[in-house]
């Protein structure tokens, strides 16, 4: 659905997508998940969520949302719920999500949807949560929400939520979808994941030092999809795959240079050009509503 068919009492707000600048395991925890190191970007392109109140404390998705998943079970129509439910919200809410970002991609789409709902409708709704809280909130949605909440780029350890603010400087990026979606769980059991990468500190990424991915040579090998697109981009600049999906990128320091990197792929792949933003344009929203 777009937002001209939308009709009257919808607002409108970003939920940007990310890239993962680098992505280590550096050790498994006793509740058997993984401890990570990564540094979430925030970008200028991502999806679009449309809110639109109502009185009788139903929520409900407008439109399809993405395909093949139920209303039920999309975080958008979930992050609304836990919010509802955590608040003792009485009013509701219409949900629109217009996708933009490829599912399964790494991009993070469906945690920055969520992140979106939980904190727009905060205000909407005048739940009267603070950062803290819906970051909390968004954590039980998904590992990647927390970021989005708190709409800065940022050093991450845990699973991704102990997140730390860092200044990056200004970047655009060529990104490709190879279109294939590997559940998270075949690849964290992958026996050739590496799993006991050193941890590193901030200062390493600073310098430089730090990079990499570690779900990268696993994915070259399940999918030759990606092996072909970071085969593509590396005629570019360097490769680098983001989170655990299929996605992959370029830096560049203009936008002209990615541009020009995008006009020399092949015609057939999917790739974009994205800017990095400096703070999630969500944020900005908030600001002007």
């Amino acid at each position: 659905m777009n937002v001209r068919d939308a009709g009257p009492g919808w607002s409108w707000w970003p939920a940007p997508a990310k890239l993962n600048l680098f992505l280590h395991i550096t050790g498994r925890r006793a509740d058997g998940y993984h401890e990570l190191q990564s540094v979430f970007r925030l970008l200028d392109w991502g999806d679009r969520i449309g809110l639109r109140l109502r009185d009788d404390g139903q929520v409900h998705r407008q439109g399809e949302g993405l395909a093949g998943v139920a209303a039920a079970d999309d975080l958008a129509v979930r992050a609304a719920l836990l919010l509802k439910s955590a608040a003792n919200v009485a009013l509701g809410v219409d949900i629109i999500v217009e996708k933009k970002v490829p599912a399964g991609g790494g991009f993070g789409g469906g945690s920055s949807d969520a992140a979106t709902v939980l904190v727009v409708l905060n205000r909407l709704w005048n739940a009267g949560l603070d950062e803290e809280a819906l970051a909390a909130l968004g954590l039980r949605l998904g590992a990647d929400v927390p970021v989005f909440v708190r709409g800065r780029n940022a050093w991450a350890e845990g699973v991704g939520e102990r997140l730390t603010p860092v200044a990056l400087p200004p970047a655009w990026y060529v990104i490709a979808d190879p279109g294939v979606h590997v559940p998270t769980p075949a690849l964290f059991a992958d026996p050739d994941l590496t799993r006991d990468t050193p941890p590193a500190k901030i200062e390493d990424f600073a310098s430089g030092s730090v990079s990499g991915n570690a779900f990268e040579p696993v994915l070259r090998r399940r999918e030759p999809a990606v092996q072909a697109v970071l085969a593509a981009l590396s005629g570019i600049g360097t490769a680098r795959l983001t989170g655990s999906g299929g996605g992959c990128f370029v830096e560049f320091a203009s936008q002209a240079a990615a541009e020009q990197g995008r006009a020399k792929l092949p015609k057939e792949l999917r790739a974009w050009v994205a800017a990095g933003a400096s703070r999630s344009p969500l944020l900005d929203a908030l600001e002007r509503h």
